[in-house]
């Protein structure tokens, strides 16, 4: 299929952090609408003590070793959108530490990630850090858009979209059900900015109804309120997973050059309910069951029903079978076509790609999939940050990308 009909297709599916503004990003307001860190600066973080890093719209390619700090600087780049970056970490474990210091200890100078960004609507400037707190105890994360505080980091996905694979996803598929809900989590948030506050929201309320359970205080009122939270928002995550997943299933049946086609589907209590009902129909359906489970959830200390118990399901089209029965390979290849079919689903809806970051990239890619990646990376005008130990692993990308030589914490232009 050509790219003209597949885009028509999707198109169809969507129906003090201020770094000064550099020449570079002046200079991309002639450029076509995209997504893309212009100037990364670091301070405190992880292994570095300081850094500027000045690029171009396009791929940014960082080789070295391991432990040399490539993985770091997707690690802060991912913390310019919603949520704990791609490792997941506490923000205390990011600061740089000293010699013989603790996380705590180290985290008591606090760090930032700043950036100034190309975006479909113009140059922002946007950071993010850890500080004390006013009154001196405890540490909090802050963020800062064009100078100004944000009221959280949920105010980054109304900008900045991004998503990642790291080697810990290659086994995604046959692994445990909620890594695949947040690296679906993480797609639809590039769809729908809102869906991150609400899977906050939903998180707050399970999270309160399991401690009062498991401290035996069984006051209706408060129960009751707190199942009211989760169903309302419980059932808006599933709605919103749902939209995500058909689009999806639809782009990925489409298929990407020599990537694998994949079929996708969530099964979930909630989502069968969706299947037969209204949405209002599935709020009072899943408050009842709530209310139901106190007992049974007192003594599990979770939740027997709600979106945190239901799954992405993901078929590779080509072999009639399931993706965890696939070989690594193909799981691979089959994570890395749900990537682009995502990107291209963003670009067409938000009027650019995401950021995209991928580390280690190459990993059971085979040569072909790995060219063919670059490709079609090159035809979104997306940026992708690439990491990996030997720059010629991305050789193809010559001329047409970024090379930064990574070697204990210093930057090295290739």
């Amino acid at each position: 299929m050509s790219r003209t009909a597949s885009n028509q297709i999707l198109r169809e599916a969507v129906s003090g952090f201020t770094p000064e503004v550099s020449a570079a990003a002046t200079a991309a307001a002639a450029e076509p609408a995209r997504l893309a860190v212009r100037q990364l600066r670091l301070t405190g973080f992880r292994c570095y003590a300081g850094l500027r890093l000045d690029t171009g719209p396009g791929c940014v390619v960082l080789s070295g070793a391991n432990g040399a700090g490539k993985t770091n600087l997707l690690e802060a780049v991912s913390l310019l959108a919603p949520g704990r970056g791609l490792r997941r970490a506490r923000l205390d474990e990011m600061a740089r530490r000293g010699a013989g210091e603790t996380a705590e200890q180290a985290a008591t100078q606090g760090w930032a990630v700043a950036a100034q960004l190309d975006t479909a609507s113009g140059p922002l400037a946007v950071g993010t850090g850890l500080e004390p707190n006013a009154n001196g105890t405890g540490l909090r994360r802050v963020v800062r858009i064009d100078g100004a505080p944000a009221p959280s980091q949920l105010a980054l996905g109304q900008h900045i979209a991004a998503v990642w694979l790291t080697p810990q996803l290659d086994r995604i598929f046959a692994e445990g059900a909620g890594g695949r809900r947040r690296f679906l989590d993480r797609m639809v948030a590039g769809f729908d900015p809102e869906h991150a506050g609400r899977a906050a929201a939903y998180d707050n309320a399970l999270r309160q109804r399991a401690r009062l359970l498991g401290e035996g205080k069984n006051d209706n009122a408060w129960l009751g309120a707190l199942e009211d939270t989760m169903a309302r928002y419980g059932v808006a995550l599933a709605v919103a997973r749902r939209e995500m997943v058909a689009r999806l299933d639809q782009a990925s049946r489409l298929g990407v050059g020599p990537f694998p086609r994949g079929a996708l589907a969530l099964s979930g209590a909630i989502e069968a309910w969706l299947d037969a009902m209204a949405a209002v129909d599935a709020e009072e359906a899943l408050r009842e069951a709530l209310a139901a489970s106190r007992r049974q959830d007192a003594e599990s200390g979770g939740a027997a029903v709600g979106p945190h118990r239901s799954d992405l399901l993901v078929t590779h089209l080509d072999r009639n079978r399931p993706a965890a029965e696939c070989s690594t390979g193909e799981q691979k290849a089959l994570l890395v076509a749900l990537v682009l079919a995502h990107a291209r689903l963003v670009s067409i809806a938000r009027g650019a790609p995401p950021l995209l970051l991928l580390d280690e990239i190459a990993a059971h890619l085979d040569r072909r999939r790995l060219a063919a990646l670059f490709e079609e990376l090159l035809a979104l005008g997306a940026q992708a940050w690439l990491t990996g130990t030997e720059a010629e692993t991305f050789a193809p990308l010559e001329g047409r990308a970024q090379f930064f030589r990574v070697e204990e914490a210093n930057l090295t232009a290739i």
